[in-house]
């Protein structure tokens, strides 16, 4: 043995909360101005002032301008300042318990209508970046694909219950789940139509037991 002695890690308590402070102040920051701005107007500068921390302290904290959007879209997925893997957040964790198809469909609509909440604003700066930033376009091609896997697995679960319609493939039933609650189809119903969160939840769980269940 060498007798060469490491260097302690210091961990400081202290300093740990304080940079879960200034990373939670940066993407509260950053989610306010995204939505008044959009992502183009928005710039580093600003996050940072409006953070009230400085543009070094918010790249160590966060990272450059990508890496917040990123942040963000994580946090707005899981309902926390830090990444949630789906299957482990409560409305999914809910919907994979209930026996019935029906209810399944009910529970998964309330979840979608709580998430676009605070995820549409989000996902249309995101939608906007990844056309002239191939950071953002990478990140938009891996929440696609995530939602997509996530969808067919939704449909095998639904599928399970032996209540989908027959002559529906579960492609079928992921392509249709899919398109209802993205982002986009919110914004449609509820910004620009004037719709109410309820209404919403109420016309995603109408219209897929209508169309992905047998008749009772």
């Amino acid at each position: 043995m060498s007798g060469e002695v490491k260097p302690r890690r210091y961990h400081s308590p202290r300093r740990a909360a304080q940079a879960a402070e200034t990373r939670s102040a940066v993407l509260a920051a950053a989610r306010e101005l995204l939505a008044e701005r959009g992502w183009a107007a928005t710039t580093v500068a600003e996050i940072a002032r409006r953070a009230c921390v400085s543009v070094d302290t918010m790249y160590a904290a966060v990272g450059r301008k990508p890496a917040v959007l990123r942040a963000l879209v994580e946090a707005a997925l899981s309902g926390t300042d830090e990444p949630v893997p789906g299957e482990r957040r409560d409305y999914v964790r809910r919907v994979l318990a209930e026996p019935s198809a029906r209810r399944k469909l009910r529970l998964y609509a309330e979840g979608v209508g709580a998430l676009q909440q605070r995820l549409a604003p989000i996902f249309v700066a995101l939608r906007d970046a990844a056309a002239t930033d191939q950071d953002c376009a990478a990140l938009w091609r891996e929440i696609a694909e995530r939602r997509r896997a996530n969808m067919l697995r939704f449909a095998a679960d639904l599928r399970a219950t032996g209540e989908l319609r027959t002559d529906l493939s579960d492609d079928h039933v992921a392509d249709v789940v899919w398109s209802m609650n993205a982002a986009e189809y919110w914004v449609l119903l509820v910004h620009e139509r004037g719709w109410t969160p309820a209404r919403f939840v109420e016309h995603l769980a109408d219209t897929w037991t209508r169309t992905l269940l047998t008749a009772r």
